[in-house]
């Protein structure tokens, strides 16, 4: 294994454990006595720590080196028991359908969303959204533009628009929706 791609393991398991453990870089670098900045060269894998940073850095975040080299198994099949569901204050369902997908490439949804009711508006950002409806009809508004998704089609753009999906019929609207990379 080259340099680079030891500093980009190293930083992904660093990373996914803070996120597990619920930390904020500053609270890890709080804890670690290390910088905040430090740690996320380190987490880009821009950085190498020492030996010692990163025994001190494992030990901080509740692991062991054992557990922390530990090759994990790649999960590939998701139970619905597995997803995490949101629900707003207009019964909008988000179910993320694959957990722990900000540490994949895409990050997909399955969505319901409640007759004549929007999901907030997305910021323009980095990356590309995907979706398919499967049950109803939807709006999908990018910028200034309004296109409209019937059930059985299919929609994909930049995110660097601002955009926001809402269903504007009288029956509940129900798509899947794949962002890259994942937002949460």
């Amino acid at each position: 294994m080259e340099t680079k791609q030891v500093n980009t393991y190293i930083g992904k398991k660093i990373r996914d454990l803070r996120n597990r453990n619920g930390l904020t870089l500053q609270e890890l670098a709080d804890r670690s006595e290390l910088t905040k900045g430090f740690l996320s060269q380190l987490e880009r894998g821009q950085v190498s720590p020492s030996v010692v940073t990163l025994w001190d850095l494992i030990e901080c975040l509740g692991s062991t080196p054992s557990e922390f080299f530990k090759e994990e198994e790649e999960q590939v099949v998701f139970s619905e028991q597995q997803f995490f569901e949101k629900i707003d204050e207009n019964g909008n369902s988000r179910q993320w359908i694959v957990p722990s997908a900000q540490k994949y490439q895409m990050e997909p949804l399955l969505v319901q969303l409640q007759p004549r009711t929007s999901l907030e508006e997305d910021k323009p950002h980095n990356g590309e959204e995907f979706g398919y409806v499967l049950s109803g009809r939807i709006q999908l508004l990018l910028d200034d533009k309004t296109y409209l998704v019937r059930s059985g089609e299919s929609f994909y753009y930049r995110a660097t628009h601002r955009h926001r999906i809402v269903n504007p019929g009288g029956r509940p609207a129900r798509f899947l929706w794949i962002s890259t990379p994942p937002e949460f």
